[in-house]
């Protein structure tokens, strides 16, 4: 039997939550849980008082700009605390505000002129646990110049990305064709360059969250 998703919208636009609950509610194995103006509304309409954070539904779209002046950043940071993934959705691909979003936290970004099926298989994604690669997530990486983004030679990028998916050093070395040695200074040059970037990574699982931050996967 297919697991079933859940789902809650949080868009100050009421049209476009009841065309969602249309939408979504053709498809078997999505269920959409609850819809809220703000990201306040919603944990408050899900939570019961001095209960600890739970998540609201296992992915949440979260609309990037609300009419309550909420700060994305805080709305996506209070969403992730809860446990629930996070799927921003905009009308425009602002490209400083996705890195934004991405690097606070948020799993992915799409804009609203998508078709059901992308929503649906971003929605997917999330849920098992998998990247949800966009157009506009990537055209925002490939040219974010901010000094938080540290630029990475293509070795030092390919150590990166096989030590922080779960490979032993001395594995990722021999994937390269290069010593164990060399291999470890490359990553060296890559934590101090997050260091430098006021990002530090001092462990295996800072430098995966660094690689999704960065999308450096292409996920």
């Amino acid at each position: 039997m297919a697991r079933v998703t859940s789902v809650a919208v949080v868009d100050d636009d009421r049209m476009l939550r009841d065309g969602l609950r249309s939408w979504l509610g053709g498809v078997p194995d999505l269920r959409l849980v609850a819809t809220a103006g703000t990201v306040g509304e919603l944990l408050a309409d899900h939570g019961r008082p001095g209960a600890p954070p739970a998540p609201p539904a296992d992915v949440v779209l979260l609309d990037l700009v609300l009419r309550d002046g909420s700060d994305p950043v805080d709305n996506i940071r209070r969403l992730r605390r809860t446990g629930s993934r996070v799927l921003m959705i905009s009308t425009v691909p602002d490209r400083s505000r996705i890195i934004e979003a991405i690097r606070a936290g948020a799993d992915g970004y799409l804009t609203k002129d998508h078709d059901l099926p992308t929503l649906v298989a971003a929605v997917k994604d999330l849920a098992e646990g998998r990247g949800t690669p966009s157009m506009e997530l990537a055209f925002a990486c490939a040219y974010d110049d901010s000094p938080a983004r540290p630029r990475l030679s293509p070795r030092e990028r390919q150590i990166l990305l096989d030590y922080a998916s779960g490979m032993t050093l001395k594995s990722a070395a021999r994937r390269a064709g290069i010593t164990v040695h060399t291999a470890k200074d490359y990553l060296d040059r890559v934590k101090a360059k997050y260091q430098q970037a006021g990002r530090p990574a001092y462990t295996k699982l800072d430098l995966a969250q660094r690689v999704r931050e960065d999308s450096l996967d292409g996920g």
